[in-house]
């Protein structure tokens, strides 16, 4: 795994925003680009494919947000575990939690059909709105690695 040594989590957070808004990727595939891209560690692209499922709350349900999805499956690449047995999942559920904390904390809770009640999927204030969590998540993740990998954070 390569990492880059000195990041900018702000511009992380505005390359996920910018992927979503252009219409590039949705929420999830978003974030995975942007952490892959800014942290230049060498995930094969399908790790983004492997994020495609997530948006619309998993495939369209409008359960868990997309957001969230992939800011985890952006923290299972550097903490999460490839031989069974391994005790280090341990931490990746522990961090993960604390991902998904932090969104429940600012939102009240994960499930995108409350986040989007009433709203038109195609509307202005959904993508607003998710380009916002897309954001925030890719932010609060990457703050994560940052802190737990003990990288430099250039914004500060």
């Amino acid at each position: 795994m390569i990492v880059k040594k000195r990041v900018s989590i702000k511009k992380i957070r505005n390359d996920a925003e910018n992927l979503f808004r252009k219409g590039d990727f949705y929420c999830s595939e978003a974030i995975v680009s942007s952490i892959k891209n800014n942290f230049e560690i060498n995930m094969p692209d399908e790790m983004i494919a492997m994020a495609s499922g997530f948006p619309v709350g998993i495939g369209k349900s409008k359960c868990v947000c997309g957001a969230v999805s992939g800011g985890i499956l952006s923290l299972g690449y550097f903490f999460g575990r490839t031989k069974g047995g391994d005790p280090k999942v341990e931490k990746t559920l522990k961090l993960a939690n604390e991902l998904q904390q932090s969104f429940r904390d600012n939102h009240g809770c994960l499930c995108c059909h409350v986040h989007t009640k009433g709203m038109d999927m195609a509307s202005g204030e959904h993508k607003k709105q998710c380009i916002s969590f897309t954001g925030e998540v890719a932010e609060k993740a990457a703050e994560i690695i940052v802190r737990e990998l003990e990288l430099e954070n250039i914004d500060e």
